[in-house]
């Protein structure tokens, strides 16, 4: 299969259906909005998606907020959605939605690492699905 295929929309919809549940299409675009519990929240997750589309060369439109981040992805040389659209929003949905104190190390103890503490507000971070 070619990287540069682009998928027609009833594709899309089924392949975000099964593998991206949390995105959408809408006006030739793949997108999803991030919900933050504020301005530095929304800093970091404008940072991480810039980093990630930076490493894999392909450059998402970002809508910011003060309490949210929209993600739209389309490939531009090929005027649809394609395979790298699906990979890069892959990405960007484990690493934002990563959430250290809900994984499970490979001997079933669970992470040292505990996340952010979402009952206080001074530390609340991403409003996760």
């Amino acid at each position: 299969m070619s990287l540069n295929k682009v998928y027609s929309d009833q594709e899309v919809e089924t392949k975000l259906k099964a593998e991206l549940p949390h995105w959408f299409l809408e006006s030739g675009w793949i997108r999803r909005k991030y919900k933050t519990s504020g301005w530095k929240a929304t800093l970091m997750v404008v940072n991480t998606i810039g980093h990630l589309a930076e490493a894999a060369w392909h450059h998402p439109d970002l809508a910011v907020s003060y309490a949210f981040v929209i993600v739209k992805l389309c490939t531009h040389d090929a005027k649809g959605i394609t395979d790298k659209d699906f990979e890069l929003a892959a990405k960007i949905e484990s690493v934002i939605n990563w959430q250290p104190k809900k994984e499970v190390q490979v001997d079933g103890a669970k992470s040292a690492l505990v996340g952010t503490p979402n009952d206080d507000v001074r530390f609340k971070y991403i409003k996760y699905d």
